[in-house]
């Protein structure tokens, strides 16, 4: 069973492979990590079960989204459509829009380079569910829709 210091020891070989520096656990064990100054990505090692839970947040959604956007989200969580095997999750109370994966950590260990391409894999995948959630909202001109469509 893999300890939280192999999994310590696997994100420098991330960092190595990325350059970003900043992908380092704090004293409660998960990574927070601003990409491109847009996405929150969070990586926590559950070590109970040795996987990496992988999660992005993508967008928060106004209070009067359309219906639309949530018909695609909830495909999306009950088809899997769209999401390469992840799952989306909301935060009811201000409309944060989280996208979810699970790596299992012997997998995700043996190829730090894999690993890192498949994290930019999910990034490009939130990027398309934000544009996605934008070119919906401003089809029905929600007015903060541009300014707030993104959680920075």
């Amino acid at each position: 069973m893999q300890t939280a210091n192999d999994y310590e020891q696997f994100l420098a070989e991330v960092r190595k492979e990325t350059g970003i520096e900043a992908l380092t656990v704090d004293e409660s064990g998960l990574v927070n990590v601003l990409v491109n100054g847009k996405y929150n990505l969070g990586l926590h090692f559950i070590e109970a079960t040795g996987k990496i839970l992988c999660f992005v947040e993508v967008a928060t959604l106004p209070q009067d989204a359309p219906a639309a956007v949530y018909r695609d989200l909830l495909a999306a969580g009950l088809f899997g459509a769209e999401t390469a095997g992840g799952y989306f999750a909301m935060e009811k109370e201000t409309g944060t829009l989280v996208y979810n994966y699970l790596f299992d950590f012997d997998k995700a260990s043996a190829s730090p380079a894999e690993f890192a391409a498949t994290l930019e894999n999910i990034l490009a995948l939130c990027e398309a569910w934000d544009e996605r959630i934008r070119e919906a909202l401003v089809a029905v001109d929600v007015s903060d829709a541009p300014q707030n469509a993104i959680k920075a």
